[in-house]
């Protein structure tokens, strides 16, 4: 049970020093759900399929829209009015992808039917392997910053990044005045741009046992034999789309598929990446090995962000409700934030939410954090010095 909210520290994000005096969480996983309201666990396939039928008349209205950019415009509004529809039908694709995500997790509907046929449609769309993605991030949410069996952002060891026992390490918390801009841009830049290929293809930032490991490939030490024709399936539905986006090519030309879906697609991958590492990544947020993790705790080691009202619309509060979803992976999104107004009430101190600016976030958190140590049970970020 956790301990009663006076006698609790002030919150972990916003102490100075996150690790002195540390005290993992010890609640049980009924006191939490005890704490939600019954109907907030209700699933129905109705409301959910009208959330996917919001995004799909937008993603739409969007490309029909987008059909008039160079037909009408001038030149110099088309420079304005391509990069607008990029960003706009990015940002609507990454809804539908939640709700694909939605069905990994059985949220969308009773039905497991309806979850998995939805879920393959909607994923396969998106260039996703639904059935491959649905468990490794299965495993993800079994093992949540546990150090050797989560499957998303396990951090390097001292020793696996090379720095030197003897070096400095500088603590995560400290201030950005020792930053080095030229590192932490190599690190943005080529997680947003390809980090969610590379996860797919070779399981990056995934736990040491599986890098290399794809999701494409039946065989991966990712799966386990009874999921391969799963894989098989998931593998079909993205050939699927990638012949559709051929017959696409070859009818209206490769830069008409570039335009219309190829950047939004990388945008959507730009947003994926970043909620999901903004989720799991942040100075103050520990990671356990084996004898301090439990459930519990690895799912407390998830942050809450606002992305502001428009985005957090548009990505169905996935990024603002994600403690939630992690105690609770089978509730629907539109229950998500009713459920942690009351969980917050519970878990106090222990709840982690940061509603810094997502780019300032990107940005600080990839500058800060590099590694954890060798040694210990319960490990925060640390970060290179400069010279290192």
């Amino acid at each position: 049970m956790g301990a009663p909210l006076q006698d609790q520290p002030k919150p972990l994000l916003a102490r100075t020093d996150p690790e002195k005096g540390y005290q993992p969480p010890s609640f049980a996983i009924k006191e939490l759900r005890d704490a939600v309201p019954a109907h907030c666990f209700q699933r129905s396939t109705l409301t959910s399929s009208l959330y996917l039928v919001h995004d799909l008349v937008l993603i739409a209205a969007l490309g029909y829209l987008a059909t008039y950019i160079d037909a009408t415009l001038p030149a110099p509004l088309r420079y304005l009015a391509w990069p607008l529809y990029w960003v706009c039908q990015g940002i609507v694709g990454t809804g539908a992808w939640v709700i694909g995500h939605e069905c990994g997790h059985q949220s969308f509907s009773p039905s497991r039917t309806i979850n998995h046929a939805v879920g393959w449609a909607v994923h396969s769309a998106l260039l996703v392997p639904f059935y491959a993605w649905k468990y490794s991030h299965a495993s993800h949410h079994k093992s949540t910053n546990h150090m050797t069996k989560d499957e998303v952002f396990v951090p390097k060891t001292r020793q696996q990044m090379g720095v030197s026992p003897s070096a400095q390490a500088i603590p995560a918390f400290m201030s950005a005045i020792d930053d080095t801009p030229l590192y932490t841009l190599y690190r943005v830049t080529g997680m947003s741009l390809v980090g969610w290929p590379l996860y797919l293809f070779t399981n990056a930032s995934g736990p040491k046992y599986a890098q290399g490991a794809s999701h494409f490939d039946p065989n991966s030490l990712l799966f386990k034999s009874h999921q391969r024709p799963n894989i098989h399936l998931s593998n079909v539905g993205v050939l699927l789309t990638m012949c559709a986006l051929a017959y696409a090519s070859y009818t209206f030309s490769l830069l008409t598929v570039v335009k219309f879906y190829v950047i939004p697609y990388l945008i959507v991958n730009f947003w994926l990446v970043t909620i999901t590492f903004l989720q799991h990544t942040h100075p103050s947020v520990p990671h356990y090995r084996q004898d301090e993790w439990d459930f519990v705790r690895g799912a407390l080691c998830t942050i809450d962000r606002s992305f502001g009202p428009m985005l957090n619309y548009f990505f169905h509060n996935i990024n603002d409700t994600h403690v939630a979803h992690h105690l609770f992976s089978t509730m629907p999104h539109y229950h998500a934030m009713e459920a942690t107004k009351a969980i917050k009430e519970v878990l106090g101190p222990y709840y982690c939410e940061d509603n810094t600016h997502w780019a300032v976030a990107l940005w600080s958190n990839n500058a800060h954090c590099h590694f954890v140590e060798d040694e210990g049970d319960v490990l925060f970020w640390r970060r290179r010095a400069p010279n290192q």
